[in-house]
């Protein structure tokens, strides 16, 4: 007999979650599934049709192909899980991903635009329900260039995440569900410190899970406080976007920190592929793949790959000569 859908989905979000996913999205996504599934009276997991899969689909507007695809994602996961669990012979999913014709090219700082940004973000005045603001915001930025945190990331540290014997961030509950230790060097170690120091001086009692960045004491910044901060020091500097490219936008801190990287591993000789694993790892992916979407090809890797590959041919050019 059949299973009934909705201990399916249960079943499918434990396992996922059994692999660190944290999956919230996507279980808001799998109960309108199964709600617009139970209004139409189907409640087995064999009644699903391709007719009914595509109402569903038409039923949930999603203007940009990416959102749709999202979607689909979710569903066809569910669905093919079913089918590796014989819960199902065969997975009635019948419709294809939407094609996007725009991919967008992500703002990459360099260093001294990254240096403008933090300037600006180290002058930023107090406010009275946000003390200490400039320094906050720059460090947090910091955080995000220099280490390649996310956003959520840099913002959600505890002062107990600081290990400053080990010179290295556990940085909890990343994408996935992930943490890791991430080394930091001695300027970030020095801006880490100064923060540490303004804490402990606004409360000297406090323990090891408050909050690194905050202005009320008891709750983290916000991403999306800090970027509503970084659009609006950005829109102030100006910065020559070429055509192409969107807007800056925070993310784009973790992606020019992956960016950087490279471009060092370049100029030090090294082969970035051999290193793609400990690049994975640093930015807490689950695999290298992921970390190559951040790897956008600039000027600065163009000429320094031109270089590895003159410098590779020249032998041969010599002796052809001859």
């Amino acid at each position: 007999m059949t299973p009934a859908i909705e201990p399916v989905v249960q079943r499918f979000l434990e396992y996922k979650r059994a692999l660190g996913r944290k999956y919230h999205s996507e279980e808001h996504e799998l109960r309108l599934l199964v709600r617009f599934l139970e209004q139409r009276g189907v409640t087995a997991l064999d009644q699903i049709t391709p007719a009914l899969l595509e109402d569903f689909l038409a039923s949930r507007p999603r203007t940009h192909p990416r959102s749709f695809n999202h979607l689909l994602g979710v569903v066809r996961c569910l669905l093919d899980w079913a089918v590796s669990q014989q819960l199902l012979a065969v997975s009635p999913l019948r419709t294809r991903r939407r094609r996007s014709t725009s991919w967008r090219i992500p703002f990459v700082f360099d260093t001294d635009q990254a240096r403008q940004l933090l300037r600006a973000a180290a002058s930023l005045p107090d406010r009275s329900r946000a003390p200490q603001r400039g320094a906050t915001y720059r460090t947090i930025f910091a955080l995000c260039y220099g280490l390649g945190l996310r956003a959520g990331e840099a913002c959600g540290l505890r002062l107990g995440d600081i290990d400053f014997d080990r010179a290295a961030l556990v940085v909890r509950g990343g994408k996935f569900g992930k943490s890791r230790l991430v080394p930091f060097g001695p300027h970030i170690g020095e801006l880490l410190a100064e923060q540490v120091e303004r804490r402990r001086a606004a409360g000297p009692a406090l323990d090891a899970g408050a909050p690194l960045f905050t202005f009320d004491g008891r709750r983290c910044v916000h991403p999306c406080t800090a970027s509503q901060t970084f659009h609006h020091l950005v829109a102030t500097l100006n910065l020559p976007v070429a055509d192409g490219v969107s807007p800056p936008r925070l993310h784009d801190l973790r992606h020019s920190f992956a960016v950087g990287r490279l471009l060092r591993w370049y100029r030090e000789g090294a082969d970035p592929s051999t290193h793609l694993h400990q690049l994975s790892t640093f930015l807490g992916h689950v695999n290298p793949a992921s970390t190559a979407v951040y790897l956008r090809m600039t000027l600065e890797l163009l000429d320094e790959a031109n270089r590895r590959f003159e410098a590779f041919a020249r032998p041969v050019w010599e002796e052809m000569a001859r």
